[in-house]
Parts: structure tokens; C-alpha cells; sequence
């Protein structure tokens, strides 16, 4: 049976840069707090002629660089992201449509910021099964969209951005394993109370944007990403300390700094990028591992340990080797 591994990997953030210092001017805050209390210092913000399919093409053109591959190389395209450009058509189609590389599956996977693992592990899973030979994996999301500048709890913490992977058939393991899960009954503890199909033609103007009860969200954050953690090294005979770095869903440094002291590994081995990126939704995870392996903390043959939560809720964890 085939296995998949990661060939390149690249990823992008809009030229603006909103600072703890701009943020001051906008809402009743200061640069501190939202450094005690998020580990953010600045995000980037898409230009508003700027798409989420813009980011994502900016990303997978250096992941295709990374891995010697041209567009037409790809064979499949799934894409994570909470911020299309349209209802429809899905922005893996118009990625596949600016790449040139016509015809195969191209789709686009909502998760919120879970949304990079689960594409992962679609695409992994098609290529064990013989469906693809070359996968581009994307989280992007243009969430900064979907953002209410008034509500002090949710916008210092997110930015924009995108992160793409190029999965390729091997015959040594790559990605040795993916763990997906979610749970509805917490959906309004990080939702966007309105959607097409629910309230889409009453929309309020501050019923368009996501709302979220931090403390609730943290707590169960916190304890699934350890779960799902201890549960994908358990079942490959494994601990903490054969993972040479963990990636985990750059949601907010208070999160990051709880994982990983809840399972016993230093944060020295695990990439943190809050500081400067913000939570980019589904692109964090990817944005991570492509800034860990272009400033040369990721080798190959390391071994990753990589985890979402997101909106739903949502969670997944990809043990690899890289």
C-alpha cells in the first residue's frame, strides 16, 4: 500500500501588519494585555482586494517550489478554510483553475481551524488508496473578514494567512497517522450566529461575526488537544519524547503554553508563531511548519506532531515523519 509524505511546503501573510499599538486606537485596550492575555503582538490583514484564494495561491506556488513539482504534477487539491471566496464555487477550484492543473478532485473542507488536518488527512488517505499520487493540501482563511473591530475578546486575537503542503506517494511512511474528531454540542461556545441557509436574510450587522466565550473554549481546548495528543502516540506505540516537534493550532500563547505542559514536553520543541502571525484559523498549522522548516528547526527525518481545534467543535492531530 502506498504511503504519503510531505515534498514541500510553503506559505504567505498579507503585507499589512495591524500592531497591539494600532488595536489602542481602535478599541479600550493596551498592547500589554493583549500580550498577557494572548501572546499576540501583531497580525497580518488581507488588502480588501485581497481573497483567500489569493493567499492560498501565494502558498502552494512555494510549496510546489519547495518540492521541485510544477502545477501540472498535482492530481488533487483539498483546501481547509471558514472563509471562501464565494458560496460557490469552493476556492479549490479556482486555485486549480489559476495552477493550470485541470481535471482531478479539487475541494474545499470546512473544519474552522481544525481545516489544514482534516485536508491532510482526506489527502493522505486518498493516496494510500491509489486515488491521487500528488495532493496540494491548503489551510487559508481571510478571517479577519468575519471579525467585529468592537468586540475586544475576538479581534486582537486573529489574523490572515495561508499554508500549503505538497503530499506525494512513497513507499516509507511519511504521515504514519491521522486522528479526527468533533462534538456539536459546543458550537456556540465559537460560532457566527448566522449562515445561508439561517438567518441569512435578517443578517444583523453584528450578528455577521464570530462570537466566542474565551474561558469555555480554553478549557476544553486545552484538555482535547492533550487527549487526542496521548491517544495517536498510544496507538503507534509511541510517548512524547520520540516527537521531535509539536505543532499545534497557533490559537493563543496561554493555550500553547497549557498543551504542552499537560503533556510533559518542553516548549522548546514546539513551534510557536502566535507572536507574530495571530490565530490564522486554518492556516496556522501550515504557516507554522513551513516558518519551522525554512529557518531550518525541521529536518528531514524529524518527527512532527501536528494538532488543530477549531469552531464546532473540532479537533485532529497528524503524527509524521518529516
Amino acid at each position: 500500500m502506498n504511503h504519503a509524505r510531505i515534498a514541500g511546503t510553503g506559505s504567505y501573510l498579507p503585507e499589512k501588519i495591524l500592531t497591539n499599538a494600532d488595536l489602542e486606537q481602535l478599541i479600550d485596550t493596551t498592547a500589554g494585555w493583549i500580550v498577557e492575555r494572548t501572546g499576540v503582538e501583531e497580525r497580518h490583514i488581507a488588502a480588501p482586494n485581497e481573497t483567500t484564494c489569493d493567499l492560498a495561491e501565494h502558498a502552494s506556488r512555494r510549496a510546489l517550489e519547495a518540492a521541485g513539482l510544477e502545477p501540472g504534477d498535482i492530481d488533487l487539491i483539498v483546501l481547509g478554510t471558514t472563509t471562501p471566496d464565494h458560496v460557490f464555487p469552493s476556492v479549490a477550484t479556482q486555485l486549480q483553475h489559476r495552477l493550470g492543473c485541470y481535471g482531478g478532485p479539487a475541494f474545499d473542507v470546512q473544519a474552522v481551524c481544525t481545516g489544514f488536518v482534516y485536508a491532510l488527512d482526506i489527502a493522505h488517505r486518498f493516496i494510500r488508496t491509489d486515488g491521487a499520487k500528488r495532493a496540494l493540501v491548503v489551510g487559508a482563511d481571510t478571517f479577519t473578514r468575519i471579525i467585529n473591530w468592537k468586540d475586544r475578546g475576538t479581534c486582537i486575537l486573529f489574523g490572515d494567512g495561508a499554508g500549503a503542503v505538497v503530499l506525494e506517494a512513497t513507499n516509507e511512511p511519511g504521515i504514519i497517522d491521522c486522528r479526527l474528531g468533533a462534538d456539536g454540542r459546543y458550537k456556540e461556545l465559537l460560532w457566527v450566529p448566522t449562515g445561508v441557509s439561517s438567518g441569512y436574510e435578517q443578517t444583523r450587522q453584528d450578528a455577521a461575526f464570530v462570537e466566542m466565550r474565551g474561558s469555555e473554549v480554553f478549557k476544553v481546548a486545552v484538555t482535547t488537544l492533550k487527549d487526542i495528543a496521548e491517544q495517536i502516540l498510544s496507538a503507534n506505540q509511541m510517548t512524547v519524547t520520540d516527537v521531535d516537534w509539536l505543532i499545534p493550532h497557533q490559537a493563543n500563547r496561554r493555550i500553547l503554553s497549557a498543551t504542552a505542559k499537560r503533556l510533559g514536553l518542553s516548549e522548546e520543541r514546539m513551534i510557536d508563531c502566535v507572536r507574530t502571525h495571530g490565530n490564522t484559523s486554518a492556516a496556522s498549522v501550515p504557516l507554522a511548519l513551513d516558518t519551522a522548516v525554512r529557518d531550518g528547526r525541521i529536518q528531514r527525518g524529524h518527527t512532527l506532531l501536528l494538532e488543530g481545534f477549531g469552531g464546532g467543535f473540532t479537533w485532529g492531530a497528524a503524527l509524521l515523519r518529516y
